[in-house]
């Protein structure tokens, strides 16, 4: 290869790394769910896989990690053996970690046959991902997290795998 073709493919390169760095910068920024998403949440008739209904009103008073998630989305997968493991850390506190599969609940509980977890999951379909979306993911991309407060605030979100300092400090702040 010449010089010239060189100085082409390192340009096309400093363009893509420009590129992705920005786009990555953008699709981070979200808001933070308001008051009323949260009651949102709260709200929703949620079900666990099996088919029972979850008692969101048992999370009240709790800090809240609110994880939209599914089977199918690799960064989710690779994310849930951290969250487990920041949920047994901080199980003695308060901090409850709340999986919300947008999956349909077959895939759900195939999928938690071979990668249990020690959080509740529960369904959350099509509804689930919209109240992701009242709660700030305006891409309705996954995975998606937030953090809710003892007082029913949120003061966290994060579109994509998660950070764990970053999402260990959130928590903390949150306490």
């Amino acid at each position: 290869m010449n010089r010239r073709q060189w100085i082409i493919i390192c340009g096309v390169g400093l363009l893509a790394l420009l590129g992705g760095a920005l786009t990555s910068q953008w699709i981070s920024k979200t808001g933070l769910a308001n008051d009323t998403s949260v009651k949102a949440f709260f709200a929703n008739p949620w079900q666990t896989p099996d088919g029972k209904p979850a008692n969101p009103n048992e999370w009240q008073g709790k800090v809240l990690v609110v994880n939209f998630w599914a089977s199918w989305c690799p960064p989710c997968v690779e994310e849930m053996p951290a969250l487990d493991s920041l949920q047994q850390e901080y199980l003695q506190k308060n901090v409850l970690f709340v999986g919300i599969g947008i999956d349909s609940p077959s895939n759900i509980r195939e999928f938690l046959q071979k990668t249990p977890v020690s959080y509740p999951i529960l369904i959350g379909g099509m509804p689930g991902s919209n109240i992701s979306k009242q709660m700030g993911n305006t891409q309705g991309a996954l995975p998606y997290t937030v953090v809710i407060n003892s007082k029913g605030k949120a003061v966290y979100t994060k579109l994509g795998k998660i950070d764990e300092d970053e999402l260990n400090k959130a928590i903390k702040s949150a306490l």
